[in-house]
């Protein structure tokens, strides 16, 4: 009991630090509602039980300690020079904006992440991958510019998201490395529209707990598991697989919506090479989504008909409510789109 009221304090501090930087009027206080998200984030990474927790707490501390002091020493700076404290429009943004990248996991400052959600659990890396960049990102809404340096970031992070999932058979890597790549999609569409980028996030943030429930309910940690865990549950598996697709981005699942309107904005924008870029991307994640499926759904194998009507009962809600979500989703929301 203490240890669950334990959880429930750090909890509140860290939504309540996040609310702080949200309804910020100036850096500081910004940074203040940034800092009292890190180290309320610190002890629920940590535990005495698991040594990769305690070392991945440690890299997500040290790491993120660098960025709020280079952000710090950015805020003072902009003070000295500007001599207020205010969000604006100048060059300095560009700057400002390093340490908030290094913040969410962005390319090319990525290398704490994969490490960082490997050692933690699977509830602590949906906080890591979710939760813990909405005030970074809307930090970054202020001041984000459609410029070279912004271009190049988002190029960069789809890139290294792709290629670096590649080869890895840690689901908790490929989905880190996954997230690298969503941050490009969500930069983009921060640069296009805010409405646009709240649209995204909205629906990676379900894919990706929809993934994590389903992971940490079988306890599936690497792509060679996936075999023996998910041999007794084919249709646990299929939805498992769709959820994957619709985190890529392919039709007609619920991922793909957020996508379609993407390319459509950076179409009318004529960003066509970044367009490019991002597609050729999705398709490189979709085939390490893909290989994770493969081992359960294409290897041949013996199977229990009463096991699996047994494990059919025993999910048949969470399958239900995926299915809905997954593939009733992008229908409701391409309705709506065209009655608006």
């Amino acid at each position: 009991m203490p240890n669950n009221s334990t959880k429930i304090l750090f909890l509140m501090t860290l939504i309540s630090g996040m609310l702080i930087s949200l309804s910020a009027n100036s850096w500081l206080g910004a940074w203040m509602g940034l800092e009292i998200n890190l180290l309320s984030l610190i002890p629920l990474l940590s535990s005495n039980q698991n040594m990769f927790s305690t070392e991945a707490s440690i890299k997500y501390f040290l790491t993120q300690t660098l960025a709020s002091s280079s952000l710090l020493f950015l805020i003072l700076l902009k003070i000295n020079t500007n001599e207020y404290f205010h969000f604006d429009f100048n060059f300095s943004n560009n700057l400002i904006m390093i340490p908030l990248l290094l913040k969410i996991g962005c390319a090319p400052f990525h290398w704490w992440l994969p490490p960082v959600v490997e050692g933690s659990s699977w509830m602590n890396s949906l906080l890591i991958l979710s939760v813990q960049k909405v005030a970074p990102f809307i930090l970054i809404s202020y001041i984000i510019m459609n410029s070279i340096f912004i271009q190049l970031i988002i190029i960069i992070s789809s890139l290294t998201g792709a290629i670096g999932g590649l080869n890895q058979t840690s689901i908790r890597k490929i989905l880190s490395f996954s997230s690298i790549n969503h941050i490009a999609w969500m930069l983009l569409t921060m640069t296009l529209s805010l409405n646009l980028w709240f649209l995204y996030f909205a629906i990676y943030m379900i894919n990706i707990t929809i993934i994590i429930m389903m992971a940490y309910s079988t306890n599936i940690s690497f792509i060679l598991q996936s075999f023996n865990s998910l041999n007794d549950k084919k249709i646990f598996t299929l939805f498992l697989l769709t959820s994957f697709m619709s985190l890529g981005g392919l039709p007609p699942f619920l991922g793909f919506f957020p996508k379609w309107i993407t390319i459509n904005f950076m179409m009318q924008n004529l960003l066509t090479f970044t367009a490019m870029i991002l597609i050729m991307s999705s398709l490189i994640t979709l085939f390490y989504y893909l290989r994770i499926m493969y081992s359960s759904f294409m290897l041949i194998s013996s199977e229990n008909f009463w096991l699996f009507n047994l494990h059919f009962k025993k999910f048949n809600f969470q399958l239900a409510i995926n299915l809905m979500i997954n593939m009733l989703g992008m229908l409701a929301l391409t309705l709506i789109l065209l009655v608006c």
